[in-house]
């Protein structure tokens, strides 16, 4: 077999742009190895041979995804999602690396054990690397520099209720605790930054019209949990905080005013908020529901600029699936319905049709869902970019094709989306992750082709 695996076209992402370059990868190490800024002929690489050259053409030739928030379930509700099902339907849609959130597993990553029986259930079923993050629920702080040990990317925590027993959310005495843990780590916290103050009731209207559930969690539930994030950080202000799936653009604000502190804070929103909005969204529709909800138009084009200027960081999928019956879908009651959107295998696609009509362009798409996530989950030193000696994990992606979301086309385990019937442009033709292939969308997909993954 041949030490090298050659790919060339005239649009691969590299420095920054698109323009001709060739990358060779080592098969042994599934490293990037050289990068020649041009398209090179096949005679340029006399010792490998047809099965080892690939030339993308005039296809885009991008570095593979980072997405830094997946729900993959397993153990404990594997009929929600799995490693095999969700990581398939992350390589499908040009994600090379997951990072799996540390609930809605039974058990919940909270402890090393706990990660244990994850890498346990994980081992072998994997079509994308994954990584882990790590849970602060009341009373594990003593677990949290034992979890960095073990290898998780940092903590991620709820303000609010997180609709599972296993996982309760945290107060300001129990965040303390955990921060006094991990104040001098480079490890990061992840907030689900919603805080009930008032606990605000579910409005006694009806429960399948989606305003009835957009007017119990109102955006002061984000700006108050915000506020409380912004008074600890600056009791802590060495420690890197991390604002997961905002929502409400009310809350921009104390962003803008913790970044030009100098606090060491990102952000993250999600594909559905900058793709969707709540005028939209037809009653008894429960497959729309998250928390926090989609918002308003013109709260879905101040998401927008705040992500162009660089308020918001990166753009992620918050994957969360359920089995059909929770989503309540032969009553159509949204308020009882489980809240979670998944979009594995269609984040590039949306983000891309989406952007389009703004004039972005695939360079910003990529910082956004590739090098910044990288970077949020500390795997900048080997993902997120096409360079020498990074991993060799990339994507041949035509940017003019279109196609409809139908559920024949959807490959994570529960085929639920609010995505469904949409027109989207822009579509993967083959993933690979270290040089080998794992999607290939001409050829059966997975046909004939082997989980690689590894747990990073």
């Amino acid at each position: 077999m041949s030490p090298h695996r050659v790919f060339t076209g005239t649009n691969v992402f590299v420095d920054g742009t698109l323009k001709p370059a060739t990358l060779v990868v080592n098969v042994a190490t599934g490293t990037i190895s050289e990068v020649y800024d041009s398209a090179r002929a096949r005679t340029s690489f006399p010792e490998v041979d047809d099965a080892n050259w690939i030339d993308a053409g005039d296809k885009y030739i991008l570095p593979g995804l980072v997405d830094a928030h997946v729900h993959l379930n397993e153990p404990g509700r594997t009929d929600w999602e799995g490693f095999w099902t969700g990581t398939r339907a992350a390589a499908s849609g040009g994600v090379t690396t997951v990072v799996d959130m540390p609930l809605n597993s039974i058990p919940p990553t909270t402890s090393v054990e706990n990660l244990e029986d994850k890498r346990v259930a994980a081992k072998g079923q994997c079509w994308t690397d994954v990584a882990f993050w790590g849970g602060v629920i009341p009373g594990n702080q003593t677990f949290l520099r034992p979890l960095i040990d073990a290898g998780v990317k940092g903590f991620k925590c709820f303000l609010i209720e997180s609709g599972v027993d296993e996982f309760p959310c945290v107060n300001a005495t129990d965040l303390r605790l955990a921060m006094d843990q991990l104040k001098d780590t480079s490890t990061v916290l992840c907030f689900h930054a919603e805080l009930d103050k008032l606990n605000h009731p579910a409005p006694s209207t009806d429960p399948t019209a989606y305003s009835t559930f957009l007017a119990s969690r109102p955006q002061q539930l984000e700006v108050d949990a915000i506020e409380l994030i912004n008074t600890l950080h600056k009791q802590y202000p060495s420690l890197r905080l991390h604002i997961v799936h905002l929502s409400a653009a009310a809350a921009l604000p104390l962003v803008r005013a913790a970044k030009a502190a100098g606090l060491p804070l990102t952000v993250e929103t999600c594909f559905h908020y900058l793709c969707l909005k709540a005028e939209q969204i037809p009653a008894g529709r429960p497959e729309f529901k998250c928390c926090p909800p989609v918002r308003e138009e013109g709260n879905r084009e101040q998401l927008w600029d705040a992500l162009l200027e660089g308020t918001i960081d990166c753009v992620v999928s918050d994957h969360s699936p359920c089995v059909a019956s929770l989503k309540c879908l032969d009553d159509g009651d949204i308020m009882k319905a489980w809240g979670g959107v998944s979009t594995l295998g269609l984040g590039l696609s949306l983000l891309w049709t989406e952007g389009r009509k703004r004039g972005v362009g695939i360079g910003r798409i990529v910082e956004w869902c590739a090098g910044k996530t990288a970077r949020h989950a500390g795997l900048d030193m080997r993902k997120g970019t096409l360079k020498k000696e990074y991993d060799a994990d990339l994507v041949v992606w035509d940017p003019e094709a279109e196609f409809t979301v139908t559920k024949e086309s959807l490959n994570f385990k529960n085929k639920l989306t609010p995505y469904e019937g949409l027109t989207l442009q822009g579509r993967v033709e083959k993933t690979y992750l270290r040089g080998q292939l794992v999607y290939d969308r001409r050829a059966g997909e997975f046909e004939g082709l082997q989980p690689v993954g590894q747990l990073l």
